[in-house]
């Protein structure tokens, strides 16, 4: 197909085909610009000065298939153009093969063709209906290219706008499994994308489980959660100061116990509720309603635990504190504190004759329930050790390091196996499903606490949250419950086998 050469005199101003004065004084028709005008021929301009969106970058497709644009209404030019281009046409030789209307008006020489791709070439003069306008283009090939100003500004991306599009749907509908993230716009109440949002639309994923409810009455993070044996009250423990107490029945806070000073850790043993705060331990009878503060002089009381008649209080300063039975009026006795750590004891986990102590040290402390003497210390974790549960014969621990390691008994104890986790671990708690299947929680710093059945470690699914998950305990009748940073205490339940489907 030949192309026609337009020569031009060597000293030619270059004067854009959109500033020429038209038959009505340049002014452009105030109808065709409404896309109304039907005049063959109308003594006003049928032009439109082309958009300055000039850049290919300002193009960008979404997953929600739709083109983000600088100039929203782009859209509305082109469709104005091609309306009004017909009237005004004086040859249609250059019509494009594929349909594309890249028709030129009042212009020296119609022998330019639009080829699928909208192709110009240097010698060839930009039609006004075309929106390929181009001084002094460098090649055919640069304009041929789909990314080009000449197809994006040309009349013919009309019909290459919607292959486009589909290239985005095809791309979209490939996502098909949703990343392990919740989408913080669902979470807020406002993702438009439904189904094809890529992130998480639930608090939790997996089979068996299912939430009851949400309690948002705190302040802060959640820093311990108990429900005592036989009381149909639960109660939470938060770095806002407070505890407080919950009807089982009814979901609503009933009382509220100011402490003072934020709320380290929360424990109940028997018919007793234990929180500490910072250089004291506040201790509740359910059944007598009485009432004891235990003096802590060791600053802030991170974690507690009975056993063998006694109560233990780790502390910031890295001692054990130690209360032993006493009579009726005063049945908290202090004795020697336990010493050996060398950074805050963050956990405690009695088992046996044993009481198990987990530092910001790195390391786990054994000690003797009888001497009260540490008989032995293990190193394995390179970072704070946060947890500290038992399984059976088997002692279980969790750490910043992002592992989870399993102690076995082999004349000491001994890490027999090591699970990794991405992000570091801050809890863990222990219990069964509804069909006896021994589970356990890992609250992580990603925002969540990861189900894994024992002994495999196989998933069984993962609760989200939308700050760190500070408090999990697993209670009765197949009820556990998790605390976050927000102050959100969820309560969820294992679901019996046979309403799995329903």
């Amino acid at each position: 197909m030949a192309f026609k050469a337009v020569k031009r005199p060597a000293n030619r101003s270059e004067i854009s085909v959109y500033s020429r004065p038209g038959p009505g004084g340049g002014a452009v028709c105030k109808f065709f610009q409404q896309g109304k005008c039907t005049r063959i021929e109308c003594r006003f301009s049928h032009i439109v000065a082309p958009t300055p969106l000039t850049n290919p970058r300002a193009l960008v497709w979404t997953k929600e298939e739709t083109i983000t644009r600088r100039d929203k209404n782009i859209e509305s030019i082109v469709a104005q153009k091609t309306m009004a281009t017909p009237k005004r046409m004086p040859s249609q030789q250059s019509m494009a093969n594929n349909g594309s209307m890249a028709t030129q008006k009042s212009m020296p020489s119609q022998q330019s063709v639009a080829n699928k791709q909208s192709v110009a070439t240097k010698d060839t003069v930009a039609t006004q209906g075309s929106m390929a306008t181009q001084k002094s283009m460098p090649s055919q090939q640069s304009l041929a290219t789909k990314n080009s100003i000449a197809t994006q500004k040309s009349i013919a991306t009309q019909q290459s706008i919607p292959t486009q599009k589909s290239i985005a749907t095809q791309k979209n509908n490939a996502i098909l499994k949703p990343l392990e993230k919740v989408c913080k716009f669902w979470a807020n109440g406002k993702c438009m994308k439904g189904d094809r949002c890529p992130y998480l639309h639930s608090w939790f994923r997996g089979d068996g489980f299912s939430m009851l409810a949400k309690l948002q009455d705190h302040k802060k993070m959640v820093t311990g959660i108990v429900l005592p044996e036989g009381s149909s009250k639960l109660y939470s423990a938060s770095k806002d100061g407070t505890v407080r107490v919950w009807d089982c029945h009814t979901g609503h806070c009933g009382s509220v116990i100011n402490l003072g000073g934020e709320a380290g850790c929360l424990f109940s043993k028997g018919p007793w509720v234990f929180a500490g705060a910072p250089n004291v331990v506040e201790a509740w009878n359910i059944q007598t309603n009485a009432e004891f503060s235990l003096s802590a002089p060791a600053a802030q009381v991170h974690a507690m635990e009975v056993g063998n008649e006694m109560l233990f209080a780790g502390t910031q300063e890295g001692i054990i504190l130690v209360w032993k039975d006493g009579p009726e009026d005063n049945p908290f006795q202090l004795a020697a504190p336990l010493e050996g750590h060398t950074g805050a004891v963050v956990c405690l986990k009695v088992e046996a004759d044993r009481l198990y102590s987990g530092s910001v040290d790195h390391t786990i402390r054994a000690w003797d329930l009888n001497t009260l003497q540490s008989i032995m210390t293990l190193n394995a974790h390179s970072d704070v050790v946060t947890s500290l549960i038992c399984w059976g014969q088997f002692l279980i621990s969790c750490s910043l390091d992002c592992t989870i390691k399993v102690w076995a008994e082999k004349g000491n104890l001994e890490a027999t196996y090591t699970h990794t986790q991405e992000h570091g671990l801050l809890g863990l708690s222990g219990g069964a499903d509804a069909e006896a299947k021994p589970v356990l929680l890992c609250s992580c710093k990603d925002n969540s606490v990861w189900l894994y059945e024992l002994p495999s470690f196989a998933e069984r699914g993962r609760l989200f949250a939308k700050e760190e998950v500070g408090a999990i305990q697993v209670g009765p009748g197949g009820l556990f419950f998790s605390g976050d940073g927000t102050g959100l205490l969820s309560v969820w339940k294992w679901v019996e086998p046979g309403l799995l489907s329903v």
